[in-house]
């Protein structure tokens, strides 16, 4: 199998005042290409810290992350932004739409970015919001939207690139039952069907119930998972 990342030995340590607060604690991981996995953990388990240091958004205090070959550690902060832009997607639970834009403009945002010629970055993204059932409203604004298919057109932005990975925090969290379903649903279409590889942060239980491995985090340690949850402690 193609590692598209493995995490070797991560800490991440903020100070607060005098005082310092281990987020992270020697975590390591390894993710296979085409994988759909899960990081889960209770609330300041240390869920989003992980994801936002493989996504290159947040630095290490020590330890090593590799996104398909690359040593992260080795980047800087130029070198970030293209490898965030053109490797790696990202989906929030705020979803983080641009309100000045159409959905169509938020979907094309990475590929306009990556500058993609109009034309050829509009037919890429008039099909992908077709895909995840948005045809008719791309002229769109957020506020025009409801939160699932806010979440919707995040989902298109993130996979427009064909980036190697795509990070979910918590993607469900602002969304009802059966909402929260149709966009796991989606997703699990799109990783099965374009090989998109894909992590998630989440503690719902429609998420780990899809995911084929889980990292079970608690106080910023990958361990045991509670009973009755499966896991992968290292990756491998």
């Amino acid at each position: 199998m193609t590692d598209i990342i493995r995490v070797v030995d991560l800490t991440k340590d903020y100070r607060k005042d005098k005082f310092v607060v281990p987020a992270l604690r020697g975590v390591d991981l390894v993710l296979h290409k085409g994988e759909f996995a899960a990081v889960s953990g209770p609330s300041g388990s240390g869920k989003t810290t992980l994801l936002n240091i493989i996504g290159g958004l947040d630095r290490p205090t020590s330890g090593a992350v590799d996104v398909e070959g690359r040593s992260m550690n080795n980047l800087d902060g130029a070198e970030l932004a293209c490898l965030r832009r053109d490797r790696i997607g990202f989906i929030f639970q705020a979803h983080n739409l641009f309100p000045v834009l159409t959905a169509l403009e938020n979907a094309e945002y990475v590929l306009m970015l990556q500058g993609k010629p109009k034309g050829e970055r509009r037919d890429v993204v008039r099909a992908l919001l077709r895909e995840v059932g948005l045809e008719g409203l791309e002229n769109r604004y957020p506020r025009e939207l409801s939160g699932g298919q806010q979440q919707r057109v995040a989902i298109a932005r993130a996979v427009a690139a064909r980036p190697a990975i795509v990070l979910a925090d918590e993607p469900t969290a602002n969304v009802d039952a059966r909402t929260a379903g149709g966009i796991l649903d989606l997703m699990k279409r799109l990783n099965e069907e374009k090989q998109v590889t894909m992590l998630f942060s989440s503690h719902d239980p429609e998420v780990l119930k899809r995911a084929k491995r889980i990292f079970h985090l608690r106080d910023g340690k990958i361990c045991a998972p509670p009973s009755g949850i499966e896991t992968e402690s290292d990756g491998s």
